[in-house]
């Protein structure tokens, strides 16, 4: 049975407390302060609750809803308590000073409880917790707002804080007061806005939310925004959560932190959790997604929806709990193995981050004490019109604070290698995809968003700060000037950038019919003509397999051979140019259908025997193959964000459908790519090569029309030997075979890249 009131400890039988007679009342509260303590709009309940000095002595009051009895007990001795009002229940004690230290019996139905009041305790939030929420510089915001189990004095409970500064009272409301928040009302600290409760008897795994008192007379029911759990949606509480985790990925976090991801391999696989296999928990997909990945020769994965979110079908950008892994798959300790068992498999973590805006559901930041907090006042500026949701308020203190720390809290809390921030574009201008009459212009009359690029140079700023080795990934559509630039030159400091430019150009060539691609074929060679304006990160990610777009495969012309060759041809072309790359799951192995979000990736296709290799199998071979390559040849990586690591040999091949070029290492060493995107064969086609020293022999490091991908197994299986012709700018050069509708990657003999497993 649970009563209201505080837990404590709880005799099974009635039991009669020995006690003095009942001690004298104190003056009654003025009326209006009393109403406001019980209807929960008072600003300061441990100003009247608990025990002060008086002139009379000490005045002990207690809020206990609809208790029978409530005695105090120290070691000066028992004094029985008279109920005053609604649950509020008072004594004048003979006392000079407030006792150190005492407990209440308290009597429910005829069952006596052994409780603590967490109203003598001084607040659980310090000064200097609220000094630098005030400046917005709280970096670890989590340690000091939230829910945290404590022990106070010999006193074991959770302190809860939250930021609501526009309420006339918050009240803490859970399984463990009958959701019934009278007797727990929270105090306000000051200006901060912060309010604050020590609740004894109260632990991990406690059930709660804030109930709000509005300025306009409402009464809401809030989940904490900083709530480091949550119950299973479509339920929508808090909950109390302590981590238990013992970290084992010591040696990965010391290596991550010497190195930057520009000049590293990073090959990403982007997973949606709850789909990858359907049903499993986070501890499940830890015993199988490590090896799936290294298997395939992945260095990195990107993890989504990670942050606790509504619609459990969806993307999880409209987020709900910041501060808190999905409970759909498990606890934040379960995503904590996940987490470390990646990194115990030279995994990489990123995590889909998503600060753009926020949904409107009721229990959550909309409008969270009543007024616009987190999101602007201007609702031209709080409407986000795409999503139906609402934007954040860059430009407030606290709001920003909560934000930057957030960014922080994933990397240090639960150690991810990397965040990839959604939809950065519409933070950065007013009027995104808004009409003209529709948004409200900057101070100068522009469309720039100022407050916004200052929170994202803050939070890339602290988070390379506080987290090294840690990289921010930009999802920006957009052609902002110096999205990856340092802070330091007025940029906005993240680490890479999705280059939707290329994508969007690369799949738009490949749809056309290889007879008509010589009249698009500039859209495979513009990404260089910017390659270097920023760091790149190619993307075929899960928005180009929804809504109607299928798969990659199917997005291909041609028969069902020629899809598939054009898939191998573009991933082996794209795993060549300069930048990082990152593949949707069920894309490495051609799924031809698209992505759903209740069965996932079609794995079954590759259990299919199928002509030769397979259709399926054939694709999977070829990307674990181009990763093991990549990984094993520092001239598809090291200058990834120099010019001096790209060569074209001939981008002018329109007719033939045909693009060259080398990719070189910081020694110089190339490794030369070849695409040939017409279904025809090309014999004795003169290729340009660059010098080499001694053995002037070069390999077929790969082919994608090999037998082992699905292949008509064309190329060509012996070397080749450069020759004195000058040919593409080059002074050597080669006749080799081009097979249709393929790329190809050649390597000096001496030196060669490993042949492929």
């Amino acid at each position: 049975m649970t009563l209201p009131g505080s837990r404590g400890s709880r005799t099974t039988a009635p039991t009669p407390t020995a006690a003095s007679a009942p001690a004298p009342v104190p003056a009654p509260l003025p009326g209006p302060e009393l109403e406001r303590l019980v209807q929960g709009w008072h600003h300061d309940p441990h100003g009247v609750l608990g025990a002060h000095r008086t002139g009379e002595g000490v005045a002990l009051r207690v809020l206990r809803p609809l208790a029978e009895r409530v005695v105090v007990e120290c070691e000066r001795g028992r004094f029985e308590l008279s109920h005053q009002r609604d649950g509020l229940f008072t004594a004048l004690l003979p006392w000079e000073e407030p006792p150190s230290a005492y407990r209440l019996r308290v009597v429910y139905q005829g069952v006596e409880q052994v409780q603590d009041d967490g109203y003598r305790f001084w607040p659980t939030v310090s000064a200097v917790d609220l000094h630098l929420i005030g400046e917005g510089r709280h970096e670890q915001l989590w340690q000091a707002l939230g829910s945290h189990t404590r022990t106070l004095d010999g006193v074991a409970g959770t302190g809860f804080a939250v930021w609501a500064p526009n309420a006339s009272g918050v009240r803490v409301i859970g399984d463990f007061n009958g959701w019934n928040g009278l007797a727990h009302p929270m105090r306000s600290l000051g200006a901060s806005g912060v309010w604050e409760l020590f609740i004894p008897a109260v632990g991990d795994g406690t059930v709660y939310k804030y109930e709000i008192a509005t300025r306009d007379g409402r009464t809401l029911q809030k989940a904490d925004p900083l709530a480091r759990a949550t119950e299973q949606p479509p339920a929508t509480a808090s909950v109390v959560h302590t981590s238990t985790h013992s970290w084992s990925d010591d040696t990965w976090l010391a290596q991550r932190a010497t190195r930057t991801a520009h000049d590293h391999p990073m090959s990403v696989y982007e997973v949606h959790l709850p789909s990858w296999r359907p049903g499993l928990t986070y501890r499940q997909i830890a015993e199988q997604l490590p090896a799936y990945l290294t298997d395939l020769g992945f260095t990195h994965v990107e993890l989504m929806p990670v942050m606790e979110h509504p619609f459990g079908g969806s993307w999880g950008y409209q987020v709900t709990g910041f501060y808190a892994p999905t409970s759909r798959l498990g606890s934040p300790d379960d995503f904590r193995h996940l987490v470390d068992i990646l990194h115990q498999h030279n995994i990489g973590v990123i995590v889909d981050w998503v600060p753009a805006h926020f949904p409107k559901d009721d229990f959550a930041l909309a409008r969270f004490d009543g007024q616009p907090l987190y999101e602007p006042a201007d609702p031209l500026r709080a409407e986000h019109p795409d999503w139906g949701t609402l934007e954040f308020d860059y430009g407030r203190t606290e709001v920003r604070n909560f934000l930057v720390a957030n960014a922080v809290y994933w990397a240090q809390e639960f150690h991810v290698d990397g965040l990839r921030v959604d939809a950065v574009a519409s933070m950065l201008y007013l009027d995104y995809s808004r009409d003209h009459d529709a948004w409200t212009p900057n101070d100068q009359g522009g469309r720039e968003n100022w407050d916004a690029v200052r929170f994202l140079q803050e939070m890339n700023a602290t988070v390379y700060r506080r987290c090294p080795g840690v990289v921010t990934i930009a999802e920006e559509s957009t052609a902002w000037p110096g999205v990856t630039r340092p802070t330091s030159a007025d940029g906005l400091g993240f680490g890479l950038k999705w280059n939707m430019g290329w994508m969007h150009d690369s799949l738009g060539y490949l749809a056309h019919e290889p007879v008509h691609r010589r009249y698009h074929h500039n859209d495979m060679t513009f990404s260089m003509v910017y390659a270097y304006s920023e760091n790149y990160l190619l993307p075929i990610s899960h928005d180009e397999v929804v809504h109607g777009k299928g798969s990659l495969v199917s997005r291909m012309p041609g028969d069902w051979w020629q899809q598939r060759a054009n898939v191998r041809a573009y991933l082996a072309y794209m795993w060549a140019h300069p930048g990082k790359q990152l593949l949707f799951m069920g894309q490495e192995f051609a799924q031809g259908a698209e992505w759903d979000h209740d069965t996932g990736p079609q794995w079954w296709l590759l259990d299919h025997d199928w002509p030769a290799v397979g259709d399926h199998r054939g694709v999977q071979n070829l990307v674990r193959d181009l990763n093991h390559v990549y990984t094993d040849t520092p001239a598809l990586w090291q200058h990834d964000t120099d010019p001096a690591g790209f060569t074209w040999l001939d981008s002018n091949a329109a007719e033939d459908n045909l693009l060259s070029f080398v990719r070189h290492d910081t020694t110089g060493a190339p490794l030369v790519c070849v695409s040939n995107l017409s279904p025809v064969v090309r014999e004795n086609y003169r290729i340009g090569l660059p010098p080499v020293s001694g053995d002037t022999r070069w390999l077929e490091a790969l082919n994608t029309d090999d037998p082992g991908y699905g292949g008509s197994g064309v190329g060509n299986p012996d070397p080749v030997k450069a020759d004195a012709t000058p040919w593409n700018d080059q002074p050597t050069s080669t006749l080799i075979t081009l097979p249709p509708l393929a790329t190809i990657w050649l390597a000096p003999a001496e030196g060669v890249i490993p042949e492929p497993s």
